[in-house]
């Protein structure tokens, strides 16, 4: 018979004694290899690869979701024990990432039997079950989480605005877009996920102190994040329309771990119709730290919105310079995300950066070098746009009657399924 090797981490010594006891007597198809005093001394030992599960308690010190993505990438399941009636310790492990909790008074049988389940939805190999006639028989009748609205399954839509470098306008658009959803009535929440220096706050006019994403992924990281807590870190802006802020300063790109973000954005479907997520523009995967798993990725998590998002859009400048890298995001976006479809938009639009019908000729380039055959055109407003930013307004507040924001609200409403406003063609600018 094959046993499966497991580690424990409890904090109370005297409980997980009475564990190691009670999993030692008798076949129960697990044995314990060793007991690990501290969560430093659990990753260590995880890494080595000599156990497949692990059976910690909810309150070890410095426990949170980093730690358990660290645990599962080293290929060992976890069991989650909390004190028999402890709902807030259950819940949290459950925000954690933990399916797997019992209470600590749990027979021998019912926790083996919890491991075994564990291992095998964390890895398909094929495992040696002797020792347990029928491993789920044991477990708890209702295993599922007290409170299903703590887990992130909300249904609303995610839209990511993603653009190469070069400042096509990628927060323009996201926050003209969150306000357009928000005129339309779509509840709406504008999230700012530039891990290179978010300047959502600055645009709207907000005063910013503690990035309102930090906070969230802070939260979500300790599993004390929920739809109610991040209903409170969302700022209302006007009715249907809350914002998430950004970090402002590059080096706090660590605060937005994609493990956390992923938990952030799946409830913030429960808290809004659609989510505009304003990413970064660099998607390099850091190729060179690949030999080591656990090394924080700057880029993570613009990868981890485009991969979430229902919709991305790329946006690019309508001039010889943002063409070029426009066509070149594309095939790079492609190759990050596989089996993505962008929904193309083109910034900027004037005259005198294009010779001719400036509209057709983007779309021509487009088409040829491309093959984007749909494509949405913004064109330049200078004027509205800076009055604007002065004020802190959106266009919809601010210039109701600019092409932008026209463009803009129509691309809003297709997103939607929204019947398209009438549009006033005028002249493009010089």
């Amino acid at each position: 018979m094959t046993l499966v090797p497991v580690l424990t981490a409890v904090s109370d010594a005297v409980w997980e004694a009475q564990l190691v006891a009670a999993l030692g007597r008798g076949d129960h198809g697990v044995a314990v290899v060793r007991r690990c005093v501290d969560l430093p001394d659990l990753l260590a030992t995880a890494a080595t690869g000599q156990a497949r599960a692990v059976l910690l308690s909810a309150d070890l010190r410095r426990l949170d979701r980093e730690a358990l993505t660290r645990i599962a990438v080293a290929g060992v399941a976890v069991v989650g024990l909390v004190p028999p009636g402890d709902e807030d310790a259950e819940r949290r492990l459950r925000q954690l990432g933990v399916s797997a909790v019992l209470p600590a008074d749990a027979t021998a049988e019912s926790i083996s039997a919890a491991v075994v389940e564990a291992v095998v939805a964390l890895t398909p190999a094929p495992l040696d079950l002797s020792g347990l006639a029928d491993p789920r028989a044991a477990l708890p009748a209702s295993p599922a989480p007290a409170d299903e609205a703590q887990l992130p399954v909300g249904t609303g839509r995610l839209i990511a605005v993603w653009g190469p470098t070069g400042a096509p306008g990628r927060t323009t658009l996201a926050v003209g877009l969150a306000a357009e959803l928000a005129a339309l009535g779509w509840p709406a929440l504008l999230v700012d996920a530039d891990v290179y220096g978010g300047v959502v706050a600055q645009v709207l006019g907000l005063l910013d102190e503690s990035p309102g994403l930090a906070a969230a992924c802070r939260q979500a990281n300790n599993g004390q994040l929920d739809g109610a807590a991040l209903a409170r870190l969302a700022r209302e802006l006007a009715p249907g329309l809350r914002v998430l802020t950004g970090i402002a300063r590059a080096d706090r790109w660590p605060e937005l771990r994609p493990s956390a973000l992923e938990v952030v954005l799946g409830l913030a479907r429960s808290l809004a119709a659609v989510t505009v997520v304003d990413c970064g523009f660099a998607l390099e995967q850091d190729e060179e730290l690949a030999y080591d798993t656990m090394a924080p990725r700057r880029n993570g998590a613009t990868l981890a919105v485009l991969e979430q998002a229902d919709t991305v859009l790329v946006v690019g400048t309508a001039d010889p310079v943002g063409l070029q890298r426009l066509v070149r995001g594309l095939s790079e976006l492609k190759e990050a995300v596989p089996g993505l479809v962008a929904t193309v938009v083109v910034n900027r639009l004037r005259s005198s950066a294009i010779p001719g019908d400036a509209e057709r000729e983007v779309r021509t380039a487009l088409q040829r070098y491309a093959g984007v055959d749909a494509l949405t055109v913004v064109p330049q407003d200078t004027e509205a746009l800076d009055a604007a930013l002065v004020g802190g307004r959106t266009l919809t507040e601010s210039a109701p009657g600019s092409p932008a924001r026209q463009a803009i609200q129509g691309l809003a409403a297709a997103l939607v399924g929204a019947p398209a406003p009438v549009r006033k063609r005028r002249a493009l600018r010089r």
